[in-house]
Formats: structure tokens, C-alpha cells, sequence
């Protein structure tokens, strides 16, 4: 079912998001991979908390300070990513980081991430949409290894 999302709906997600962000928690459970990220130019300091069992993604739980864009987007990341595969995690933040570049990608597969779509008119604003999704991949990165 394809949706359209025009300007306003675009600052609604994202402020929505941020307002209420979804899966922010601190979990203590050394079952779940933890990434540290944060930025130089920004306030933006994220801790994602990653749980993995059989190459599935069974939850993520973040917390942390940021602005706007970098809590909407990690918010956002913690609900479309539940029970993904790694594989398919891995595809959704090549595909998020080619739409952040301006590439074209669908509106289907990005679902609420396509709300991002003007950040690339400010690029120093990329690295605060993509910084969970830089985490992430760590997370899936650490994953791999220790599964070997």
C-alpha cells in the first residue's frame, strides 16, 4: 500500500518522534550488543541497545541526548528494524544513507524514514539522521563477528 507524505506530514513525523519517542529505555541485559555514538558537531550522544538471537533482530531499546532530527530518526529506526533480519537491517541503512545523498528510494520501503527527505538541504543535518543508523551498523558488525 504505497503512502504519500507531503511537507507537513514529513514535520509532524519527526516531531511526533521526538515528542514521543518510541523504545526509549535503558536495558540492563548483557544479552543486547550496546553502541555508543556520538557527534563533534552536535549534541547528539545515543546509546542503542541491540538484541540479536538466530541473525533476527528481537528489539532495540536506545537512550541518550540529541537534537530533533538525530532522536526522530533513532526513534523511528527502533520500530522498523523488530524482527528483521540482519540482512534486511543492513539493506534498510544502505538504503537511508543513499536517500540521505539524494538518491531516490521508495516511500514504501522507507515507511516514516522518507520524512528525512529534505535533510540532505543542510548536509551537516546527515550525520545527525544517520547516526543511530551508523550505530546499528556496528551493532550488526559485532553481531557477525561473534557469530564466526
Amino acid at each position: 500500500m504505497p503512502f504519500s507524505l507531503n511537507d507537513e506530514m514529513m514535520r509532524e513525523i519527526i516531531i511526533d518522534h521526538y515528542k514521543n519517542p518510541r523504545n526509549k529505555e535503558e536495558i540492563n541485559d548483557n544479552r543486547y550488543i550496546t553502541i555508543h555514538m556520538d557527534s563533534a558537531s552536535c549534541i547528539d550522544d545515543i546509546y542503542l541497545q541491540v538484541l540479536i538471537i538466530d541473525n533476527k533482530i528481537e528489539d532495540m531499546k536506545w537512550h541518550g541526548t540529541g537534537c530533533t532530527i538525530s532522536l526522530a530518526s533513532t526513534s523511528i529506526l527502533s520500530t522498523m528494524i523488530k524482527d528483521m533480519s540482519v540482512d534486511d537491517a543492513d539493506s534498510l541503512i544502505n538504503s537511508f544513507n543513499e536517500f540521505l545523498l539524494g538518491h531516490d528510494e521508495s516511500e514504501e520501503k522507507l515507511k516514516e524514514l522518507y520524512a528525512f527527505k529534505n535533510v540532505n538541504r543542510q548536509p551537516s543535518r546527515i550525520t545527525c539522521a544517520n547516526i543511530s543508523f551508523r550505530g546499528l551498523k556496528e551493532a550488526l558488525e559485532e553481531y557477525q563477528k561473534n557469530e564466526k
